[in-house]
Formats: structure tokens, sequence, C-alpha cells
């Protein structure tokens, strides 16, 4: 029978390497357990129906969508690795040291190919407003793709490089069995805190504030203008509407994803080394978790080709013949 010195430890058999776990009531745990697990399995389940529509329906594949589908995929990972965060919940990492490492390299790579894909998204919603008559040219398929692919890779090998010698020797900086503990050069930290988030973050601010002071411009020119257009200014209006309409949804978009974000990384500027124990640091994890989730909420609140997607995958309809061609627009 375990003593209860032994229950506090995360592995009972190595008494004098183990661990502590963290002490909290049964009730909390519970709580803690059933909130975020919904919320990973809400998140995996909104965001691969967004991949699945865009990726599938032919008339979604615009340049803004890609964007929206790059963000979906990073999403969809934040939910699959939230489940590795409910592990470390008691304060035990039971994987062992190589998945520790892996967990945290994906964990970056991830979230900044995220702030990199707003970045983007943002870049695009400035050219189609404040330069409309240039989108077309200027904001091509293959375009996009390039840029996303370049946003996962530079994604992929800056954090590679960061974590390079906690990758080499996975577990090198654990004081006891159980811990998931990666360690950062302090300059290197510094810089990529400025490169992936405070550097973007301004680019996204300052690019909205230019779309948000055009696109009032440009809601005032067409009601002073709106009774006597002729019909190709008419057409062009429709137009103009439409990627306001755009801009205004991706920016509920970017000042959630803000909002939910800045917190963490607010945190990681004041210092704190002990991210996972602090209970205010815990719930500025789970708030920069969540963002993941409500992006698709966004999309079913505003995109009508969103809500018509869903119901055509829930019915099965997209396994029907010549299902990739139906107009969701």
């Amino acid at each position: 029978m375990k003593t209860f010195d032994e229950a506090e430890l995360c592995f009972p058999q190595l008494l004098n390497s183990s661990c502590r776990k963290a002490m909290r009531s049964h009730s909390v745990s519970m709580l803690t357990y059933v909130l975020l697990s919904s919320i990973s399995v809400l998140t995996v389940t909104l965001n691969l129906l967004v991949i699945i529509s865009i990726s599938h329906f032919k008339k979604l594949h615009t340049p803004t969508n890609l964007l929206l589908l790059s963000l979906a995929v990073s999403d969809f990972f934040v939910g699959l690795l939230m489940f590795f965060q409910i592990i470390l919940i008691d304060g035990c990492w039971l994987l062992g040291d190589l998945m520790c490492i892996l967990y945290y390299a994906l964990d970056y790579i991830i979230t900044s190919a995220s702030i990199g894909t707003m970045v983007l998204i943002s870049v695009d919603r400035y050219v189609a407003i404040c330069d409309p008559l240039q989108y077309s040219t200027k904001v091509t398929q293959k375009r996009v793709q390039v840029c996303v692919c370049l946003c996962w890779m530079c994604s992929a090998f800056c954090h590679s490089l960061l974590l390079m010698d906690n990758l080499e020797q996975p577990g090198r900086y654990n004081s006891c069995s159980g811990e998931c503990v990666v360690v950062i050069n302090y300059i290197a930290g510094i810089a990529d805190l400025f490169l992936s988030f405070i550097g973007p973050v301004t680019v996204i601010i300052v690019l909205y504030m230019r779309v948000f002071v055009v696109a009032v411009s440009q809601a005032r020119a067409m009601r002073f203008h709106i009774a006597a257009v002729t019909l190709h200014q008419s057409v062009k209006v429709t137009v103009n509407k439409s990627e306001l309409k755009a801009a205004r949804t991706l920016g509920v978009v970017i000042v959630v994803f803000l909002i939910c974000v800045c917190p963490y990384f607010c945190v990681a500027l004041s210092g704190q080394d002990t991210l996972l124990n602090a209970s205010s640091a815990a719930f500025v994890i789970c708030l920069f978790y969540f963002n993941s989730c409500l992006n698709p909420v966004i999309y079913a609140f505003f995109y009508p080709w969103f809500r018509n997607s869903i119901k055509l995958i829930v019915t099965l309809k997209i396994l029907q013949p010549g299902s990739r061609e139906a107009n969701m627009l």
C-alpha cells in the first residue's frame, strides 16, 4: 500500500528522483480536466470542418480562404496539443523526455505559424481595401500558397534552431523525473519574442488601422453617391461592400486573437518561469488555447458559406458525385 508521500510522487518507484504532483482538490481537478478536454475536442472538430470545407469545395479556393485554411490547420493542431497540456495539469509528464521536447517544439512552431498567418491575412485585407484595382494581380492563389509555405517553413527552421540544445539532449534541464522543461538562451528568447510576437503584432495593428481608415472613407463615399451610380459603378460598389464585409469579419478574428494571445506573451515578457504552476498563468494559457476554438465560431456567425458547407458535411452530401462543384458563396 502506498504511503502519503508516495501518492504525491509522479513515479512512486523512483523515491529519490521523482517529481511531486501538484496538490489540488478532486473537484477542481475534475472540473479542469472536463473543461480543457471539452475545449480540445470542440477545437479539433470545428477546425476540421473548416479544413474540409475549404479543401473540398472548389468555389472556396480563393486567396483569402487559403489563408483561413492555414489558420485552421494551426488551430487544429493546437486542439490536439491541448491533450498534452491536460497531461501537465497535475505537474507530471509521463510520456518521456523526447515527447516533451517534441511537444514544446510543435507548440512553438504552430504558434509562430499562426501569428505569421495573421500577418498575411492583414496584408491581404490591406491590399483588398487600400488597392482594390491591383488586388487580383497582386494577390493570387499561387503567391498565397508560396507565402503560407514560407511562413510554416521559417517557423519550423527558426524554432528548431532555438531549441537545438534541448533537441540534442532531451531532458537535460529536468531537475526530477516527471518534469517537462525546456530552457532557451536569454538573448535568443528575447529575439524570438520580438520576431514571433511584438514585430508581427505591430504590423497587424498598423495595417488594420490603415484598413479601418480607408474602409470608413469608402463607406461614406458609398452613402453619398449610392443614388447616382451607373450599372458599372453599382457592380463596383457591390464588390467594395463584399471586401469591406470580409475585412470586418477578419478584423474580428484578429481582435479576438490579440485579446487571447497578448496576456500569454505579457506573462513571458514579465519573466515568469513557472508558467504551469501559477494560477494566473494557467488562466492565460487556457485563454491562449481557447482562441483556436473561437475562430470557427466567428466564421459560422459571419460566413454563410461555412454554415452551408457544414450542412453538406454533416449530412454526408459531400460524398455525392459533383459535390466539389457546389456553389457555396
